[in-house]
């Protein structure tokens, strides 16, 4: 277990390849979302308006491994859209390196992702058909890259997930933590900045989990990790946690 001390983390911070400004910034963030329902005896609908995020704010730095964490409803999955370039904040200011992500077109949040974001769910979304050296190349597809070149990075990655002897192995033929590394490997394939993780030991058991926890602590000496977990285990093993409740930020520690 990671012992979280502001010096520890202080010392990842300078060993990374950190710019002046954080690489995620949020100021004063608010979702809301407007509902509909039908009023029986107006025969129209009524609208009413849920707050998801209310007024968050919060900086997380290359170097860091920061989970997040509250009870359903509490805005974790909100807060990981809107850093995801999933979605965009009603209210506030939300920057992902440097560019204000709330002034940006769908097609450029698009563009975004594919550069500087790696996504990593707790269902692993992984093409049966395919083996996992096909899988983790899907994303540079987009890039343009040629298939020889598409082929040596996923192999690379692979390695670096501990699954050389499975490159051509099909999802069905691998277990539950060797397909969560495939997943891994996929969001790192155009060398993300940020990489964002939801529940992604959920679905897995204690020693699998630990293994893919070991894996996100040495990302992160590269990388921003952040994590969305229910899992108090998980989260003690992340420099710092963001908790939230009803939609706003009640810790950052």
């Amino acid at each position: 277990m990671k012992t979280n001390t502001p010096s520890r983390v202080a010392e990842k911070r300078s060993d990374s390849t950190a710019s002046p400004q954080p690489l995620v910034s949020c100021q004063n963030v608010t979702r809301q979302y407007t509902r509909g329902k039908k009023s029986v005896l107006r025969q129209r609908k009524a609208t009413q308006t849920v707050t998801a995020l209310d007024d968050v704010s919060l900086a997380i730095d290359r170097g860091e491994f920061v989970g997040i964490a509250g009870p359903s409803g509490s805005g974790k999955s909100t807060l990981l859209h809107l850093v995801a370039g999933l979605d965009t904040p009603t209210r506030g200011l939300l920057s992902i390196d440097g560019t204000d992500v709330t002034t940006l077109s769908a097609k450029q949040r698009t563009r975004l992702r594919l550069e500087t974001i790696g996504i990593i769910f707790q269902h692993f979304y992984l093409l049966s058909a395919l083996s996992a050296r096909a899988n983790v190349a899907i994303p540079l597809v987009e890039r343009g890259w040629s298939k020889r070149k598409r082929r040596e990075r996923a192999t690379t990655l692979l390695t670096t997930v501990g699954l050389d002897d499975r490159i051509t192995h099909k999802p069905s033929e691998l277990s539950g933590g060797e397909q969560q590394r495939v997943a891994i490997a996929r969001a790192l394939a155009t060398e993300p900045d940020l990489l964002i993780a939801d529940e992604p030991t959920g679905e897995l058991d204690t020693a699998t989990g630990g293994s893919i926890l070991d894996l996100f602590e040495e990302l992160s000496t590269d990388h921003a990790v952040i994590m969305a977990s229910h899992d108090e285990r998980a989260l003690a093993r992340t420099d710092r946690v963001i908790r939230l409740q009803d939609g706003k930020l009640i810790a950052d520690a």
